[in-house]
C-alpha cells in the first residue's frame, strides 16, 4: 500500500500546476530557498490579475493528481526529496516535481543524453542505436525524449544490451507520444524510467517539448547530437546543456543532404566530434564511470585514505548541508566536475544527499 503524500510533496505538486509562464519563476524561487508552502500563495497574490485557480483549488488538484499517479504506478518526486536527482536540482530552473514511472534511482546514475531529428536518416538512427548500446554496455544510462527517429533508436540501442534508459516526455508520464511507442515506453520503465514534469493525463502540446529538453540535458552529464537540421529541437537541448555546464558533442553527417546542418554548426562552434562511444567517455570524469571502492580507514572516523585531503570533503560539514552552487563557490570547481565527484563520494559512503539537491558529509 502506497504511503500518503507528505504536505511538502503536495505543495511542490501544486506549484507545478499553474500556467507554463509561471514555471521559471517558481523554479528560480525554489532554488533561492523559498518555502513551497508559502510560495504558491505569494505568486497568486503577485499575479492576481491573471486568471488562475486559488491556492486551495490547486492544492486539491495536486492531491487528486498524486493519488491518481499512485494508482497508475507513477511516483511524485518533489524537488525537496532525497530521491530528486542532484544533477537536475543543480540547473537554474528545475521542475518542482518529477512524475516518474519506473525506477526512480535510475535518474541519479551516470548518464548521457542522445538526441536528434524525428525524421532521422537511416544513418543517424543506426549511429544513435550503436552509440547507445555501447554506452549502456558500460553501465551508462542513456537519456532521450521517446520521439520518432533518433530518440527511439537511442532507447532501443540501450535496451538491446540489457541497459538502462530514461525517456523524458512532453506529456504526462502516462500519456505516451507517439502512441506507437507505448511498448517501447513500457520496456524503458522496467529497468529505467519514463519521466515528466507534467501531471498525469496531460496531453502532448507543442509548448511542452522545448521545456522538457532542459530536463533531458539536466539529467545527463553530456549531450550528444546525432543529427539536427537548422531548426531542430535538438539544438534547444544543446543550448540548455551549455547553459547548464554540460558537455556538448555532435556526430558528423552527410554534407550533401542538409539534414545535419545544425549538428555541423555545433562542431564549428567547438562541440567535440563523436564517432564512437569512446569519444564520449573521454569527455567524462573516469571516476563517474568507474567509481573506486572504499579505501581502508586511516583515522578514527573511518574516512577513506584517498579522500582525506579532498577539496570537496574539505568544504562539506556534518551539520550544514550545501547545495552545488555553494560547493562550487568554495572549491572553485565547475558543476560539471563536481557532480561525478560527489557521486563517487556517495558510493564510498562519506557523503549523503539530502533534500533540495544538497549534500552533507557523513
Amino acid at each position: 500500500m502506497a504511503l500518503p503524500p507528505s504536505q511538502l510533496q503536495l505543495e511542490c505538486a501544486a506549484l507545478s500546476l499553474p500556467p507554463i509562464s509561471w514555471w521559471r519563476v517558481v523554479s528560480e524561487r525554489l532554488r533561492a530557498g523559498a518555502r513551497p508552502g508559502l510560495l504558491l500563495g505569494q505568486l497568486i497574490a503577485e499575479r492576481s490579475r491573471e486568471r488562475i485557480d486559488t491556492a486551495s483549488v490547486l492544492r486539491s488538484r495536486a492531491l487528486t493528481a498524486v493519488r491518481r499517479a499512485a494508482d497508475l504506478g507513477i511516483a511524485c518526486v518533489a524537488w525537496s526529496d532525497i530521491e530528486y536527482p542532484s544533477a537536475l536540482a543543480a540547473i537554474s530552473d528545475p521542475p518542482p516535481v518529477l512524475w516518474v514511472r519506473g525506477v526512480i534511482n535510475s535518474l541519479s546514475l551516470p548518464s548521457v543524453a542522445i538526441v536528434g531529428s524525428r525524421a532521422g536518416s537511416a544513418y543517424a538512427c543506426s549511429v544513435a542505436e550503436r552509440l547507445a548500446a555501447d554506452l549502456a554496455a558500460r553501465q551508462v544510462v542513456v537519456v532521450s525524449g521517446l520521439a520518432r527517429g533518433v530518440d527511439a533508436a537511442a532507447h532501443e540501442g540501450a535496451l538491446s544490451v540489457g541497459g538502462t534508459t530514461i525517456a523524458v516526455l512532453g506529456s504526462g508520464a502516462d500519456v505516451v507520444y507517439p502512441r506507437e511507442h507505448t511498448k517501447l515506453a513500457d520496456a524503458i520503465a522496467r529497468e529505467g524510467a519514463v519521466v515528466s514534469e507534467l501531471e498525469p493525463g496531460t496531453p502532448p502540446r507543442p509548448m511542452f517539448f522545448p521545456q522538457r529538453n532542459r530536463i533531458i540535458s539536466g539529467l545527463a552529464r553530456a549531450v550528444v547530437v546525432v543529427e539536427a537540421g537548422d531548426r531542430s529541437g535538438s539544438l534547444i537541448t544543446a543550448r540548455f546543456a551549455l547553459e547548464q555546464g554540460r558537455d556538448v558533442l555532435a556526430v558528423p553527417g552527410n554534407v550533401l543532404s542538409g539534414r545535419n546542418r545544425g549538428g555541423h554548426r555545433l562542431l564549428r562552434d567547438g562541440a567535440k566530434i563523436v564517432e564512437t562511444a569512446d569519444d564520449i567517455l573521454e569527455e567524462l570524469d573516469p571516476g563517474l564511470l568507474n567509481p573506486r571502492p572504499p579505501a581502508e580507514a586511516s583515522n578514527d572516523e573511518g574516512a577513506p585514505r584517498q579522500a582525506v585531503d579532498d577539496p570537496v570533503l574539505h568544504v562539506l560539514t556534518r551539520g550544514d548541508p550545501l547545495d552545488l552552487d555553494a560547493i562550487a563557490d568554495r572549491t572553485g570547481w565547475s558543476t560539471a566536475r563536481l557532480l561525478p565527484r560527489l557521486f563517487e563520494l556517495e558510493l564510498q559512503g562519506v557523503v549523503r544527499r539530502v533534500g533540495g539537491g544538497r549534500f552533507l558529509r557523513i
